[in-house]
C-alpha cells in the first residue's frame, strides 16, 4: 500500500528501532528500541527521524539564518553564543513545522490514542541528537525534554522546541569544543513516548560514577517527576548497593523540598512544582523492595548493552505491582574513573563480578 509506506516515512513505534537504526533516528530512540527488544519496561511511543529536522530546516530556508549566526559565534565569546542561540531558536519557532511531518506525528499520536484507550493522552516529547547518549559523547542536559504534553498540536510545537534547542549555548559550544569531530551540520531526530505518572523518580549507575567500582548500583531517588532530580532542584535520596550481596552500603536521604507533578486542572498539559508536605521531605522514597528491584533492572539493561549505564527511571502512581517501574531512557555512562587492573588474588572475586555482569568494562576501560 504506497500510501501508508509514505506516511511513516519520518516516523517509527520506538519498539522497532534498535541500535542501527540510531544515526537515523539520534542514539536515545534507538536505544529505547533496544530496551523494548530486550523485554525491559519502556513507555510506548514513537520516534521522528533527524530527516524530519534537515526537511524543517530546507524549507523554512533556516540555514540562511543559523550558518551567520553560528559564524559570529566561532571565536568562542559567551555573548557572541548566546546571541546566537537566541537569533536561531527566534527563527526556528516562528517557522513552522512541514505539513507533511505533522501529518505523520498526527497519526502517530492517534494511535497512541487509540493504544490507550483515551483522548489526548500525555507524552514526553525529549530530544534525540546524533551522537547524544552515545559512548563517544555526553550530550546530557544540553536537549530539551518538555513533559505531559496533549494533543498533536502541542506536541508538534513541543518537537519545534526540541529542534531549537539543538542550538542552546551549551549545545553550541560542545560541539565547537568537539572540533573536528563533531558534525558540521548537526541534525535531531525526536523520541515521543507516553507519560509514566510517576511517584517516585530518579537515576540510576550501574557501576559507582565516583570512583568507577563496578560492583556497586548508584541510585538516586525523589518524589514525583524527574525533573527536580535531573535539574539538582533538591537532595535526592542516595543509595549505593552492593551487585554481589545485595546490602545497602550506603544510604542518604535527602531534604526533598520540592517535586513536580502533572498540572492538576482536568485535561492540562504541562508539569507544575509544588512544595512537598514538611512529614514527607526526610522520608525515604525507596524501600529494600524497590531498590531490589531497581539493582535488578540496572543488571538487565546492563547485560543488553554490554556497559555501564545511566538510566533515567519511574515508579508509576496508579499501576499495580510489579508493573510501576519503567525506564525513559539509558545512555552510556562516558565518565567513569579508570579502575587499577584486578590483582591475580582477586580472580575469584572477578569470576563472581562476571556472574553478576559487573567485571565487563567497555573497551576502552580495559586497556
Amino acid at each position: 500500500m504506497p500510501g501508508a509506506a509514505a506516511s511513516a516515512h519520518h516516523t517509527r513505534p520506538l519498539n522497532e528501532l534498535s541500535g542501527d537504526d540510531a544515526p537515523r533516528f539520534g542514539a536515545k530512540s534507538a536505544s529505547l528500541g533496544e530496551l523494548l527488544r530486550a523485554g525491559i519496561s519502556v513507555p510506548p511511543g514513537f520516534a521522528l527521524s533527524t530527516a524530519a529536522f534537515d526537511q524543517f530546516v530546507d524549507e523554512s530556508q533556516l540555514r540562511d539564518t543559523i550558518e551567520p549566526a553560528l559564524a559570529g559565534a566561532a571565536t568562542g565569546d559567551v555573548d557572541a553564543i548566546g546571541a546566537a542561540s537566541r537569533v536561531i531558536a527566534e527563527a526556528m519557532r516562528c517557522a513552522p513545522v512541514p505539513e507533511s511531518v505533522r501529518a505523520e506525528v498526527s497519526r502517530r499520536y492517534d494511535e497512541l490514542e487509540a493504544q490507550v484507550g483515551a483522548g489526548s493522552p500525555p507524552v514526553a516529547v525529549r530530544s534525540s541528537a546524533l551522537g547524544e547518549d552515545s559512548q563517544d559523547a555526553t550530550f546530557a542536559g544540553q536537549q530539551d525534554t518538555y513533559l505531559w504534553v496533549r494533543g498533536a498540536d502541542d506536541v508538534c510545537a513541543a518537537i519545534r522546541d526540541c529542534w531549537a534547542s539543538l542550538y542552546s549555548p551549551p549545545a553550541i559550544s560542545y560541539r565547537a569544543r568537539l572540533g573536528a569531530t563533531g558534525a558540521e551540520r548537526p541534525a535531531m531526530g525526536v523520541t515521543v513516548q507516553l507519560m509514566v505518572d510517576a511517584v517516585i523518580s530518579g537515576v540510576m549507575f550501574t557501576c559507582n560514577p565516583v570512583s568507577g567500582d563496578p560492583s556497586m548500583v548508584a541510585i538516586n531517588a525523589s518524589w514525583g517527576l524527574g525533573l527536580a532530580v535531573v535539574g539538582g532542584e533538591v537532595t535526592p535520596d542516595d543509595y549505593l548497593v552492593s551487585k554481589v550481596t545485595r546490602e545497602v552500603v550506603r544510604e542518604h536521604v535527602g531534604a526533598k523540598s520540592v517535586q513536580y507533578v502533572p498540572d492538576p486542572d482536568p485535561g492540562g498539559s504541562g508539569t507544575v512544582r509544588v512544595d512537598v508536605p514538611e512529614q514527607r521531605r526526610r522520608q525515604r522514597c525507596l524501600d529494600d523492595q524497590a531498590l531490589q528491584a531497581l539493582v535488578d533492572l540496572g543488571h538487565r539493561v546492563q547485560a543488553h548493552f554490554g556497559s555501564h549505564q545511566d538510566i533515567e527511571w519511574a515508579i508509576a502512581r496508579t499501576e499495580a505491582e510489579p508493573d510501576r517501574l519503567f525506564v525513559v531512557q539509558s545512555r552510556p555512562v562516558t565518565a567513569v574513573p579508570k579502575r587499577k587492573p584486578i590483582s591475580p588474588a582477586a580472580s575469584a572475586l572477578s569470576l563472581v563480578m562476571g556472574t553478576f555482569g559487573a567485571g565487563h568494562q567497555p573497551a576502552e576501560e580495559e586497556a
